[in-house]
C-alpha cells in the first residue's frame, strides 16, 4: 500500500487531481498496486480554512507519505489584494523547501509530426530532445529582491534574482549527475 498525500489546491488544481486519480486507479487495477489517497489543503483554500497557505498538518502528512500528488495553486482574489500578507504561492515554496525539492525538470522534445507547426525553423527544432534543469526554490521563487518604486507620475517594479552559492551548486551538481547517469 502506497500512501499518497493529495493536495488539490486551487483553480484548476482539483480538476487536474480528479483526472490524475483516475489514471492512478487504472494503474492500480492493471498492475495490482494499492494506493491510499489522503487529501490535504494547500494554497488559497488553506488560507481560507486555516489562515495558512501550508498548514503544519499538510506538511507533516507530505513528509510521512510515500508520494505527494500536487494540483495547482493560486486564486485571483489573492492577486487583487495588495494588502494581503498571505499568498497561496507561499505554501508551494515552503513545501518545496521543506521537502528538498530544489530541482525543476523541464523536458523539451520535438515530434516530427509537429515540427512544421513550430515558430522555429525546422532545422533548429528537428530531433530536439533535452532536459532543462532549473533551481526550484531560489531566485524568482524566493520572493526576495522585488521592489516597487513610486513617484508622482508612475510606478516601477524591479525584480532582482537572488541565488545562493549553495543553491546554484546543488542544482548544477544534480544536472551533471543526471546527465552522467543517462550517458550524455
Amino acid at each position: 500500500m502506497l500512501n499518497i498525500a493529495v493536495l488539490p489546491g486551487d483553480g484548476i488544481g482539483p480538476e487536474i487531481i480528479s483526472e490524475a486519480i483516475k489514471v492512478l486507479k487504472a494503474i492500480s487495477e492493471k498492475r495490482n498496486i494499492d494506493f491510499n489517497f489522503n487529501y490535504y489543503d494547500v494554497g488559497g483554500i488553506a488560507i481560507d480554512k486555516h489562515s495558512d497557505p501550508l498548514p503544519q498538518s499538510t506538511l507533516d502528512a507530505c513528509k510521512n507519505s510515500d508520494a505527494v500528488l500536487f494540483g495547482a495553486i493560486g486564486d485571483p482574489k489573492f492577486d487583487n489584494d495588495p494588502d494581503s500578507t498571505l499568498r497561496p504561492e507561499q505554501g508551494l515554496l515552503k513545501l518545496r523547501k521543506e521537502l528538498g525539492l530544489y530541482a525543476n525538470l523541464r523536458p523539451v522534445k520535438s515530434y516530427s509530426q509537429l515540427v512544421e507547426f513550430s515558430p522555429l525553423k525546422e532545422d533548429r527544432i528537428e530531433n530536439v530532445d533535452m532536459l532543462i534543469v532549473r533551481e526550484n526554490t531560489e531566485g524568482e521563487y524566493s520572493s526576495v529582491g522585488g521592489r516597487m518604486y513610486k513617484d508622482t507620475e508612475r510606478e516601477i517594479a524591479v525584480q532582482e534574482t537572488i541565488m545562493s552559492r549553495q543553491g546554484v551548486d546543488r542544482v548544477q551538481k544534480y544536472a551533471f549527475e543526471l546527465a552522467k547517469s543517462k550517458g550524455r
